[in-house]
């Protein structure tokens, strides 16, 4: 399942490609389970919008909208498409874009596990496993395709992520989060109605940094640990953010290519090979259902 940085990574080129691009027309397939929202609420809201941003909140991808005076009409879809459940054409009339747009209508998509957001032309072949197609004015579509449909589409006004941003909370707030919880570290990591974004790869990675082990109850993590852990947690994001994320499964960005953190992973993934500080063997156990990888050496 994309984490942060790939979600912030898919954001930030979507953004570029995209912002000020009008949606003219939606199709949605006929699988209902990627559908959060109706299909009408989400074809009302799409239907004529301006793309004025996209950005990520959490591990959601976040298309704030603009809306102009629509000119409805309706087409039929192309020769060889899948068969539509809606088709619903517009013109639309441009408003300037706003900086920073929260409380109007946005389209929110949750990638799941194997979802993805491909920007194309007309011409080139649907995939299978494409459950939403957005016509551009541009002239490009931008599809959502999902193979294991875990990934969810919905609209929303002000959506706002379960937990604090990782990126943005300040340590003593990360502190109090975790401070004398009675569940192992790793747990509360993954927890996102603590923090919003986090998954297993980077709790790995910033325990190993922080000197933690995945096991270890919160509770028992001292204060000045927790800073630690706090300050390895952004350090690894921004890392990752950098290099366009992990591509260890499926994962590409908005332009098809491949992260390359995974190439910095210092125990994700790596169970019996030395450690990179010590030449430990890096063990694996499972918290919360999820692999863990660690050091015994460096972490306590």
């Amino acid at each position: 399942m994309p984490e942060l940085p790939e979600v912030e990574t898919i954001a930030r080129g979507l953004d570029k490609r995209l912002r000020g691009d009008v949606i003219e027309s939606v199709w949605l397939g006929s699988k209902p389970q990627p559908l959060k929202s109706s299909a009408a609420e989400i074809i009302s809201v799409l239907e004529s919008a301006r793309i004025a941003k996209v950005r990520r909140v959490g591990k959601h991808i976040v298309f704030d909208l603009e809306h102009g005076r629509p000119t409805c009409s309706r087409k039929k879809p192309r020769k060889g498409a899948l068969n539509p459940a809606f088709v619903i054409s517009s013109g639309a009339v441009e408003k300037p874009a706003s900086l920073a747009p929260t409380s109007g209508p946005q389209w929110i998509v949750h990638l799941g596990m194997t979802g993805r957001m491909v920007v194309c032309g007309p011409d080139e072949a649907v995939e299978k496993h494409t459950h939403a197609i957005a016509k551009l004015a541009s002239g490009r579509e931008l599809r959502f395709v999902d193979p294991r449909r875990f990934g969810r589409l919905s609209v929303s006004r002000g959506f706002l992520a379960a937990g604090s941003e990782p990126l943005e909370i300040d340590a003593g707030r990360f502190v109090d989060l975790f401070r004398g919880r009675k569940t192992p570290i790793k747990s509360a990591l993954l927890n996102q109605k603590l923090l919003s974004g986090v998954g297993n790869i980077y709790a790995d990675e910033s325990l190993f940094r922080a000197g933690i082990r995945p096991r270890r109850m919160a509770a028992s993590v001292r204060r000045e640990n927790l800073r630690r852990l706090h300050e390895a947690v952004q350090e690894v994001l921004k890392e990752a953010i950098a290099l366009g994320g992990s591509s260890v499964s499926d994962y590409v960005d908005a332009d098809g290519e491949e992260g390359f953190f995974q190439l910095q992973h210092r125990v994700y993934g790596r169970e019996g090979e030395p450690c990179l500080a010590c030449k430990t063997p890096v063990k694996r156990v499972v918290v919360a259902g999820r692999s863990s990888h660690y050091c015994p050496k460096c972490q306590k």
